[in-house]
């Protein structure tokens, strides 16, 4: 038989079969089918037993969580609210696990900082050049999952994802700002990061915002006077203008800012030789070297420790106000008081020593801190009798090599 004469059985009726189309399912068949398939062996009550178990559980662990407890007190400033945009938030719940970066983090005062929130369960990003600032001063932190260093200058763009940024990144000694003046692009380009990522931006200014002053005490109504040409202008003209910045940022842009300006503050980690007069008296004393006093040493100026300075910072930042706010002790010295003061504390034998006085070196400088007490709920707290002795001691064991780990690593 030829292979066209081969016949498969059954095929004939294909045509007929391609063509048959069954009736559609009713709409309530498979939930019939399915309220079966529950019933049958009690998988019902199963089902429901393997929702209400993970339920339970997940609320018992959420309940003992201290860190989720309501009654948990928030930390460091249970007093304080932060305003935002849902109306008024415990600070303490509002700040744990904000990520911040301090510029200049790895300086004096922006290491002291980074302790605090460190301390406070924040989530902190350091940029430094480290032209003033030292790695040794945010070493202790190394490991730390909610720390980074980042080497940066400011100068240039640097793009973050941060909630708060606290700008510090600025030489603040006369050594240092005649050497590389950096406030005006600096601040600029920290600027262009908080409105990027709509991040909360203080600046730290300063008291020389009122140059050589015609008002005393200094209100931050007050609008100085400055010498636009002189030696210390791209620093004190420089934060002016950082101010200026600031305050354009916030009504044109619409960026959250506040402004610090800083009165002379002293502690442990400051440069050694970075020509300020605390720290340049209490070198001197401990080398055995004359203190050197300029001018007829009548000038005054009011000195803060760093701790109360950081919680002056802290404070401005999470709460309401824009500032500026002075931040400064308006305790009063004349320098010749203050090496005398130094003199009791290191070397009653120490010799002072004057010489001619620098150039627009204000006459008189202390802070009105009013505002600050009423609006922040702030004032300083420790006396220059009682907070110096702690800057010699870190000094001593610098500057004699005597590398202790907890006094560098120390926080205030």
């Amino acid at each position: 038989m030829g292979s066209s004469e081969l016949i498969f059985r059954g095929h004939g009726t294909q045509q007929e079969s391609d063509s048959y189309t069954p009736k559609p399912p009713k709409p309530w068949e498979s939930l019939t089918r399915l309220v079966r398939y529950l019933v049958r062996e009690q998988r019902l009550m199963f089902l429901l037993i393997g929702i209400a178990l993970p339920t339970i559980i997940f609320t018992m662990l959420y309940s003992s969580n201290p860190l989720s407890s309501p009654e948990d007190p928030p930390e460091p400033y249970h007093k304080i609210v932060y305003q935002g945009s849902g109306g008024k938030i415990p600070l303490g719940l509002k700040s744990r696990g904000s990520r911040i970066v301090v510029t200049g983090g790895a300086g004096f005062v922006g290491s002291h900082l980074v302790d605090r929130l460190i301390k406070r369960g924040d989530s902190v990003i350091v940029v430094d050049n480290f032209f003033t600032g030292n790695k040794e001063n945010v070493m202790h932190h190394f490991g730390n999952p909610n720390f980074e260093l980042i080497r940066h200058d400011v100068v240039e763009p640097l793009l973050l994802e941060v909630d708060q940024i606290y700008h510090l990144a600025c030489p603040a000694s006369p050594v240092h700002y005649k050497y590389n003046p950096t406030n005006v692009v600096g601040t600029l380009n920290m600027l262009g990061l908080a409105k990027r990522v709509g991040a909360r931006f203080l600046l730290t200014s300063t008291s020389e915002v009122y140059g050589d002053p015609l008002q005393h005490p200094q209100k931050e109504t007050y609008w100085g006077n400055v010498n636009p040409i002189g030696v210390r202008s791209c620093y004190d003209e420089g934060k002016r203008t950082a101010e200026t910045l600031t305050m354009d940022y916030h009504r044109g842009a619409g960026v959250e800012v506040r402004i610090a300006r800083i009165f002379n503050t002293y502690g442990p980690r400051m440069c050694i030789d970075d020509g300020r007069v605390v720290s340049n008296l209490v070198a001197q004393a401990l080398r055995k070297e004359p203190m050197t006093v300029y001018g007829d040493g009548k000038q005054t100026r009011s000195f803060q420790f760093v701790s109360d300075l950081v919680e002056g910072l802290m404070r401005l930042m999470e709460g309401e106000h824009v500032g500026p706010f002075n931040l400064g002790n308006p305790g009063e010295f004349t320098m010749l008081e203050l090496a005398e003061v130094v003199q009791q504390t290191i070397d009653p034998n120490a010799k002072i020593e004057f010489r001619p006085n620098t150039e627009d070196d204000p006459h008189k400088r202390k802070p009105d801190i009013s505002r600050a007490k009423e609006l922040l709920g702030w004032e300083p707290k420790v006396p220059l009798r009682k907070g110096l002795p702690m800057m010699v001691k870190d000094f001593r064991q610098r500057i004699f090599g005597d590398h202790n780990k907890d006094a560098s690593s120390s926080t205030l």
